[in-house]
This record gives structure tokens, sequence and C-alpha cells, in this order.
């Protein structure tokens, strides 16, 4: 496969976390790519942040390393490929953790990422209309069960999620020359205020190739450079939770 111009630097790979067509398809560009350090959403930076990944003797191993069972993300035998496929990278995790996402809930996005929240401009407050918008996809992600009062916290939190993916990738780069690739929720991938747009903001950006994946060809909102669209995957409705 011909690399994407772009993608010598930071390769950005949306997913919806439960669509294993999704994961393949990482896991094949991830093989494709080779890259010299790999960043996860879902990997705490306690348990890597640019170490390669050691070889286990046991089957589940790095799933047990990572507490993968425990963590509330889909199955790991959709995400360890996209490990396999490029075995050599540095890993960088990049989960927030509880207490962090508690404090840009009640402090702000700009007070839970500490030192070099300028560099991603979060001390600046969203544009009014970006503000409104991120709110009401809150609020449809939660069923429309939150109280009006605990959206603008949410989306302070994802401003940190987005962040905290962002630093990692800049680091990773920084550290390997690249390249780096992004394994991430569509929603941080997405080009207008995610992860990219962060990454833009830094002096000497690297170049960003950014994937974002949908099912049954789907509109995905936010702008990708390229959209891959793969079977729906059934499930089952997730506002049944929240009733």
């Amino acid at each position: 496969m011909t690399l994407p111009a772009g993608a010598q630097d930071i390769l950005i790979l949306g997913e919806i976390h439960d669509n294993p067509h999704h994961h393949a398809v990482q896991a094949e560009r991830v093989m494709d790519l080779q890259p010299k350090a790999l960043v996860f959403e879902m990997v705490s930076p306690d348990r890597f942040y640019g170490e390669v990944v050691p070889e286990y003797r046991s089957p589940t191993g790095l799933q047990d390393y990572l507490d993968w069972d425990a963590s509330g993300w889909p199955d790991f035998t959709m995400y360890h490929p996209i490990f396999d496929a490029a075995p050599d990278a540095r890993i960088y995790g990049a989960h927030v953790p509880g207490d962090a996402a508690r404090e840009a809930a009640s402090r702000g996005v700009a007070a839970a990422f500490g030192n070099g929240a300028m560099m991603f401009g979060l001390d600046d407050p969203l544009p009014e209309n970006q503000q409104v918008a991120r709110e009401a996809l809150q609020a449809a992600a939660h069923c429309d069960a939150l109280p009006d009062e605990m959206l603008a916290p949410m989306v302070e939190i994802q401003r940190l999620r987005d962040a905290l993916i962002a630093r990692a990738a800049i680091d990773a780069f920084r550290a390997t020359g690249g390249p780096v690739a992004v394994i991430t929720g569509n929603g941080h991938a997405r080009k207008d205020w995610g992860v990219p747009a962060l990454l833009a903001r830094v002096a000497d950006a690297p170049d960003m190739h950014v994937v974002g994946q949908t099912e049954d060809d789907a509109p995905l909102q936010g702008g990708f450079d390229e959209v891959v669209s793969s079977p729906v995957q059934p499930r089952p409705d997730p506002c049944l939770a929240f009733q």
C-alpha cells in the first residue's frame, strides 16, 4: 500500500470503539506504516509512555498488565493486533485518569492539563458556536439524560482528552522523529476541533493524515482527510442504560 501524503509524520486513525472492522483497518494501516511510536487513547501513561511492549510469557500478559478487563474498553482481542502490527514501536498512553477528569470538570481544562496548556490554547474559551455544538453532542451522547449544568463540564473533559492525546503524539514524534500512529475515537480524530486542530497550533506542526471510520456509509461529521466505511456493528440501544 502507498502511504498517503502527509502520513510520514503523524497518522491519526479514528474508530467507533466497538466495531471490530475498524480495528482491523487500524491494524492494517499500522502494519503498512510501521510507525516508530503508537499513541493509544485507551492506555494509561502510567503503563506505557515511550516504552516498547516487552515479551510476555502469558498470551494475556499485555492485556493483564494494562488491566484492560477493568478499563471499560471493548474486548482486547480487537486491539491486540494493532500492538502486534508494530512490535518495535514505542507505546504512548493518553488515557485521562479519573482525578484529572474531575479536575477538568470542576476547574477547567487548563488547570487539569497543567504546564503547556497555552501551547494548545486550552486557556482560551471555545468560540460560542463550538461550545454550543459540543454541548449538544454531549447531550446526545448521554441520551439527553444529563442535567444542563453538566454539559459544559463534560466538554471540558473532552477537551482534556483531546489535549492529552495531542501531547502524547507530539512527545512521541519529537522522541522518535516519526512516523507516529494515533489510535482514538472519531470524536477526538476530527479535524475541526479534535486532536488535529490542537496539533496544528504547535510550532513546526507535523504533517498529519487523518482517517475517520464510519458504518454503512453514514456521514461522518468533523472533517477528515479520508473516511473508511465498514459494516455496522450490531449493538444494544445505549440509551437503555440511562432509563
